[in-house]
């Protein structure tokens, strides 16, 4: 398919203005995941890559963009990628093969937070080195991935004459996974950073901890891991840590640590049963109803707020974790507070049966916690729950929009309103279209809904958040939709979910991948022409290619069409819509 100039007019005009060329026959084949912001081609060639050809930054010294230089030289020399569909283009060896491509940074020490800026001009002369040219380290290092997807065949072809700007339309592009349920090593930890990195996204949220298993060691707190992870051979070190967070640095991904609390604590108990409710006790009891559970899901236990004790674990624990991660965003969870659980424990009967209230309770824990989150130089994110849960929530005078963000995953548009509407910034995961566990049935055992002869769950295979996102759905998913201008400031971007009930390293591939690239595109460069309308048809070609992109570098993402269809380009899709 043809890569051509899209998204905005002010993003046409910049371009019209630099180049002489109309923009009506900047045409290529050459597939870039994701689909720059603007890519000119006037005449599409290509040329040999030189065998001593080098990447090199001149007088620029970094230990991150050295390390991605010398990364990315190495998969140019040796990816050989052949297309499934040749490119059309002009290959020429009247001209000389390309021998360097020389990168310039002009703001080398700025860090990588949030809304750092990643945009970046690629230029490809006929004649003469590349340049790549970036106002951070992190900028730089979208510009090499593009490159390096500019490079193909053997011996080693490069595009030339074209013009690349590029920048995201989101700041915030990330994936989280859950390592508390299902145990991931780290060498697959690294693996789905590096997938993050290539697809241009710039965030891994670990959800860490949760009811099922603690495996992180704090190094003040060393008996929640000892006893509350699944083994000494299924918990991450310090030095693990570190080896993530310089892993997440070197391929420009910032690492989210998550500790969710109050609720889904359960493994705390393993090393302090007094200061956690409900603890290793049956989900959901025989007898009950379901708004008297102990629990959503298999895995009991809260952290009681009126234990002084429960704060004097929890802030050591938050102090080592802000150490051992630099990120200046915390993720504290807040998260489906169960009203079973906190009133299972005799101390909350009282302060119930003395006119308290759970959201009392809530924000008793919110108030000995957050200001000290805070203290340590943290942005705090929670789940949207926090404020918006219907029985259980804080007031929002609790909670100040400038050291706050939301992480939304319920009621899609409606609840991202909610939040931005309130003033506070969003994280966009709603379950509807971002959970990428969803669609694979439930995980528990004696499960009548399963005994069926003629369907299966009214179509949802069993899933609270079914169906399977597919990746068209992800794709088509606007996080702005239905929002002002000023409220659409407010979303910083958007984040995948896996979670790990039924998925581990066997499956981490193919659950995330090549469905979050979809999300990458269209918070990278968006999901629409230059004509407004949706461009799902014309990624799909793009995405196959891609795939199979990643899979030849490790990645084991999953088809998402027979090759027929990538041979045989939009003979796949439909001309109809179906009723």
């Amino acid at each position: 398919m043809f890569l051509h100039f899209f998204n905005s007019i002010l993003i046409i005009s910049i371009v019209q203005a630099v180049l002489s060329f109309p923009i009506s026959a900047v045409e290529s084949s050459i597939q870039v995941w994701p689909k720059p912001r603007t890519f000119s081609w006037p005449q599409p060639q290509a040329t040999l890559l030189s065998s001593t050809f080098s990447i090199s930054a001149p007088n620029q010294t970094h230990i991150h963009l050295s390390s991605a230089i010398k990364r990315y030289l190495n998969l140019i020399q040796t990816e050989n990628r052949i297309p499934l569909v040749p490119p059309i283009l002009n290959f020429t060896t009247s001209t000389p093969p390309l021998q360097t491509l020389l990168v310039f940074v002009s703001d080398l020490p700025a860090p990588l937070h949030h809304n750092v800026n990643e945009s970046y001009t690629l230029t490809i002369p006929t004649r003469g080195p590349a340049n790549l040219t970036a106002e951070t380290v992190w900028g730089a290092m979208r510009g090499l991935e593009t490159f390096s997807q500019l490079v193909w065949g053997d011996p080693l072809r490069v595009a030339v004459g074209l013009y690349i700007w590029d920048a995201p339309l989101f700041g915030h592009r990330g994936v989280m996974l859950d390592t508390s349920r299902n145990y991931y090593p780290v060498e697959d930890i690294w693996r789905t950073i590096g997938a993050v990195s290539v697809n241009k996204m710039n965030v891994f949220h670990w959800h860490i901890t949760d009811s099922h298993s603690f495996p992180l060691l704090v190094p003040s707190e060393p008996d929640l891991a000892a006893k509350g992870s699944y083994g000494p051979d299924m918990l991450y070190t310090p030095d693990d840590v570190n080896k993530i967070v310089q892993f997440g640095l070197d391929h420009g991904v910032r690492i989210i640590p998550e500790i969710d609390s109050p609720a889904h604590t359960g493994s705390w108990a393993e090393a302090y049963p007094d200061i956690v409710t409900c603890a290793n006790m049956f989900w959901w009891p025989a007898g009950s109803k379901w708004e008297d559970r102990l629990a959503s899901e298999p895995g009991t236990g809260h952290l009681n707020p009126l234990n002084p004790k429960t704060y004097q674990v929890l802030k050591r624990v938050i102090s080592d974790v802000a150490t051992l991660f630099p990120e200046p965003f915390y993720h504290a969870g807040a998260d489906e507070i169960i009203p079973g659980c906190w009133k299972a424990d005799l101390a909350i009967q009282s302060f119930l049966s003395n006119g308290g209230t759970l959201s009392q309770l809530l924000e008793i824990f919110v108030n000995s916690t957050f200001p000290y989150i805070v203290s340590l130089n943290r942005t705090v994110v929670y789940w949207e729950d926090v404020i918006l849960d219907g029985n259980i929530k804080v007031p929002t005078t609790a909670l100040p929009p400038e050291h706050t963000i939301l992480q939304t995953w319920n009621k899609g548009h409606e609840n991202t309103k909610k939040i931005v509407s309130s003033g506070y910034r969003v994280i966009v995961s709603s379950s509807d279209f971002y959970y990428l566990d969803c669609g694979h049935g439930d995980f528990l055992g004696n499960d009548s809904q399963y005994d069926q002869q003629t369907s299966d769950n009214s179509g949802n295979s069993g899933s609270w958040c079914g169906p399977f996102k597919r990746w068209q759905t992800i794709y088509n998913y606007d996080i702005t939709y239905g929002l002002s201008e000023e409220e659409a400031n407010l979303v910083l971007g958007g984040e995948v979910a896996l979670w790990s009930e039924q998925a581990d390293p066997a499956v981490l591939d193919a659950r995330i991948w090549p469905r979050t690239s979809a999300m990458a595109e269209t918070l990278w460069s968006g999901n629409r022409d230059e004509t407004g309308k949706k461009k799902y048809a014309e990624a799909t070609d793009r995405l196959n290619e891609w795939r199979y992109r990643m899979v030849q570098r490790g990645i084991g993402a999953e088809p998402i069409q027979p090759l027929w269809c990538i041979r045989n380009p939009g003979m796949c899709n439909t001309v109809q819509p179906f009723a």
